[in-house]
């Protein structure tokens, strides 16, 4: 406990009456909060009538995320807006039992050997929606990002047998309740309770995501598909099933969820399921739509792209084993994900009164910590808005790990970092391996930060012949 004399935290400039901070969050966003760390390492601001503490100093928020994770739980208004909808998943549960018993429960479905054994069905996924875009029309990458994500993660999650009309209603539903939450995490939480015709359409969108994961839970678990066992070996055994390497490719990660002991309930594996697909095309998608303008910017970095891609795959289709070769292209991702995300804002509560460093935060205050602020912080990023994916050598990569926390810290990180650095390596890759050639169509990108930092438009054109 630090017995200190307690220093108030000093305010950000610019406050108005009533709202506070809350037109700069809402009109210049980005520069607003990397603006704080000239006020110092926890700065005061107005969220509304209600303050909140932002956290500068990334050894600071080392401290809310680990040292003292007891101290500051998972809550905050965004927290509380997306745990309205999507229940008590991993990312919004309380801490406590269920946090610990869930993460446990869910954590081997992310190990490397696991998600081994659907990586084949992703590519394949994958390769399939890519080789059919139309050549040198203009696509909407972004979007096109979210939708090839959300495929291949249905793939991962149900497995290679999930009826098309399932998948394709998530693909349609998910974009657009993603941006109802949206909405509901920057409105008043009291008009996000009156009957208005937007929340009555959230909230029918969100019953109907609900169904259909019903759906699909039913399906998984019929006869043909029953729970798949590790032996002894590590070899898959399928119950009351002779044909385990058959049941085994079919059955996706979510069979780990349905053989749960003791049983999740129905509502459980419902808001499970919702975190994991939320997570999945929203942080995924905007970061390979990021990459993907970057490396149009850059020959030198698309050349040597094409070039590792090229001495590993020759002329065959990438496989899974491939991306372990492919080094050049994890860093290429990860100054993607440092650049722009994925999210910009993220909210703590504190369960007492607490030291940070030489500041005492009051019990129940809001506590922001900020990846996007943390990874354009230029003493541990020299020229943070400049795309360098060389700080991410062996070399380099050390000065700058202890501020990269795109994927958070401590108990409550992120269980699926392994599966999203796959799926990334692998979208790329492919789009890489199809298309010789690709242009930005649209002007210069700007960056949107709502709950990731998107672009506001791009548009390219990809074509099969090199320049």
């Amino acid at each position: 406990m630090n017995d200190s004399p307690a220093i108030p935290a000093p305010t950000a400039p610019g406050a108005l009456p009533l709202i506070g901070h809350a037109h700069r969050l809402a009109r210049d966003p980005l520069p607003f909060i990397t603006s704080l760390r000239a006020h110092g390492s926890v700065v005061r601001i107005g969220i509304g009538p209600t303050a909140a503490y932002v956290v500068t100093d990334p050894a600071l928020t080392r401290q809310v995320l680990v040292t003292d994770a007891a101290h500051f739980t998972k809550g905050g208004k965004i927290i509380d807006a997306l745990r309205i909808f999507f229940g008590d998943g991993l990312a919004t549960v309380a801490d406590g039992d269920t946090h610990l018993r869930n993460r446990r429960l869910m954590q081997p479905m992310f190990n490397k050997a696991h998600i081994a054994t659907r990586g084949t069905a992703m590519i394949d996924q994958v390769r399939a929606m890519v080789s059919a875009w139309e050549e040198a029309g203009p696509r909407d990458v972004y979007a096109d990002m979210n939708d090839i994500t959300l495929a291949a993660f249905l793939v991962a999650l149900f497995g290679t047998d999930l009826p098309g009309h399932l998948q394709g209603e998530f693909t349609t539903l998910l974009p657009a309740i993603m941006k109802g939450t949206i909405r509901q995490t920057v409105l008043p939480t009291w008009v996000t309770r009156l009957p208005l015709p937007a929340n009555r359409t959230h909230a029918a969108r969100v019953a109907r995501l609900r169904a259909l994961i019903d759906e699909a839970i039913e399906h998984r678990s019929g006869p043909d598909t029953g729970p798949v066992h590790t032996a002894a070996d590590g070899s898959a055994k399928s119950a009351g099933c002779p044909h385990a390497t058959r049941t085994r490719e079919r059955n996706g990660l979510f069979t780990t969820l349905l053989t749960a002991e003791p049983p999740l309930s129905r509502r459980q594996l419902q808001d499970e399921v919702i975190t994991l697909l939320t997570g999945a095309i929203e942080t995924t998608g905007t970061t390979l739509a990021w990459t993907l303008y970057e490396v149009t910017r850059s020959p030198e970095i698309e050349r040597r792209l094409r070039d590792e891609l090229a001495s590993v795959c020759s002329d065959r289709p990438l496989h899974y084993d491939d991306m372990e070769h492919l080094p050049y292209a994890r860093q290429v991702l990860q100054e993607a994900v440092r650049k722009y995300g994925p999210a910009w804002m993220v909210t703590r509560t504190a369960t007492r009164d607490i030291h940070l460093g030489t500041h005492r935060i009051p019990e129940g205050a809001d506590v922001v910590w900020s990846p996007y602020l943390h990874q354009h912080d230029p003493e541990h990023f020299p020229d943070p808005d400049r795309f360098d994916p060389d700080r991410w050598t062996p070399e380099r990569a050390p000065t700058a790990r202890g501020s990269f926390l795109a994927f958070g810290d401590g108990r409550r990180k992120c269980i699926g970092e392994n599966f999203a650095w796959t799926e990334l390596q692998m979208i790329l890759s492919t789009v890489l391996q199809l298309w010789p050639r690709m242009e930005l169509a649209s002007r210069t990108p700007r960056a949107q930060a709502v709950v990731t930092v998107k672009p506001d438009a791009m548009t390219m054109t990809f074509h099969r012949k090199a320049p």
